[in-house]
């Protein structure tokens, strides 16, 4: 019910994020989707990719800060409202969400969600029905 995410640490400083990607692009791993959150002195970088575990080794091996987890990714109705359709089922359930974004996936969108509440999310997903990504279908 959820799928590998990484996590990497990097500077805010000219050369770290191509230094990333272009280390991915060695590698020939696939980045479905990404987004960067940022504070002064570093970002963040969360990637969805073809390869999570290997990506996740191999930028090990290079000397990036990355880490591995797990996170919820849910189709949207391809309609206006279809993430507030999504994210009401959280809230009226109570449970937070750490961080989210979204992206197009095989002409799907897609909802991508941490939090704290696994496993309160996945009584939620069961009971309303919702539709997810495994890690599976992005292989």
């Amino acid at each position: 019910m959820t799928i590998p995410q990484l996590s990497i640490f990097i500077e805010n400083r000219s050369g770290t994020l191509i230094k990333v990607l272009e280390l991915m692009k060695q590698s020939r791993i696939q980045m479905i989707a990404c987004t960067i959150a940022d504070t002064a002195e570093y970002g963040i970088f969360r990637i969805i990719c073809s390869e999570p575990e290997r990506a996740c080794r191999e930028l090990k091996e290079a000397g990036v800060a990355v880490a591995l987890s797990d996170v919820f990714a849910i189709e949207l109705d391809d309609q206006p409202g279809g993430a507030a359709d999504v994210v009401r089922v959280f809230s009226d359930a109570a449970i937070g969400i750490t961080y989210m974004y979204a992206f197009l996936y095989k002409s799907k969108g897609i909802l991508v969600f941490r939090t704290d509440q696994e496993e309160e999310a996945r009584g939620a997903i069961a009971a309303n029905g919702l539709h997810y990504l495994t890690a599976e279908d992005l292989s």
